[in-house]
């Protein structure tokens, strides 16, 4: 199943992608699934981050080409850091490049998103706990993070946690293909083979330093291939058995 969150009169709703159609959820996706009356055509929609998360929790340097690339040899466990919710966006919104950034990079990764409240949970147990896996783009002002020495400032301007278009409830996430397509030519291109701590292992890792509620989102890393966007380019996360987050940087 395909879920997201749209516009539609004004106010933000759940659905369900059937081929073009859109099917309003009663609630949110959390819980049972109920189906409203109402159902709308997917390309006339303004389509939303598809989940409200208390935490967006990411890892970095979790692919063995990109922790080379980088010059960082591999972590003995998951390197963890937050980006804040104000960061989200959905798919065809803008991200703004701010004032005094030099220089502003994509980074596509495959993103989690939690059903229900987990703490202190085993691997194996994972997979009860995830709603599905959707597309981000965990976008980073590179100056201010080399200046910082830390990565909070440098991926947590509003706009940099593009994610979507919708999350697929039913995606092995074990060997997936991951692309980032930078106005029309791919930039990064590799399979969630390479990652060093796969999506069962974060998700009890983190479960064991914080709770996880309803809606967090855990991004999983990003493969190498990493560089720079400019003003007017169209960005495109394209993940196998999910689809693609598209936008554009102003």
């Amino acid at each position: 199943m395909k879920l997201l969150r749209f516009l539609a009169d004004g106010r933000p709703r759940y659905g369900a992608v059937e081929q073009r159609q859109v099917r309003e959820l009663t609630g949110d996706p959390f819980g049972p699934i109920r189906f409203g009356p109402q159902s709308f055509l997917l390309d006339e929609l303004t389509l939303l981050p598809p989940c409200e998360p208390s935490k967006i929790v990411a890892v970095g340097v979790n692919y063995r080409a990109h922790a080379k690339e980088m010059g960082h040899r591999l972590p003995d466990e998951p390197l963890l850091f937050l980006k804040p919710p104000s960061a989200l966006i959905g798919s065809g919104a803008a991200i703004v490049y701010p004032e005094g950034v030099t220089r502003l990079d994509y980074e596509a990764e495959l993103a989690v998103v939690i059903k229900k409240k987990a703490k202190g949970i085993r691997p194996a147990q994972a997979r009860d706990v995830i709603l599905g896996y959707t597309c981000c783009n965990d976008v980073t002002a590179r100056d201010l993070q080399q200046k910082d020495k830390q990565w909070t400032r440098a991926k947590s301007f509003d706009t940099f946690a593009p994610i979507g278009p919708w999350i697929v409830t039913d995606l092995d996430p074990s060997n997936v293909k991951i692309e980032a397509i930078l106005n029309g030519e791919t930039k990064q291109s590799s399979t969630t083979a390479d990652l060093i701590f796969p999506v069962d292992a974060l998700v009890s890792f983190i479960s064991s330093v914080m709770t996880l509620l309803p809606g967090d989102v855990i991004t999983t890393g990003t493969p190498s291939g990493v560089g720079p966007m400019q003003r007017g380019d169209t960005i495109e996360v394209v993940i196998e058995g999910i689809g693609r987050l598209t936008n554009t940087v102003r």
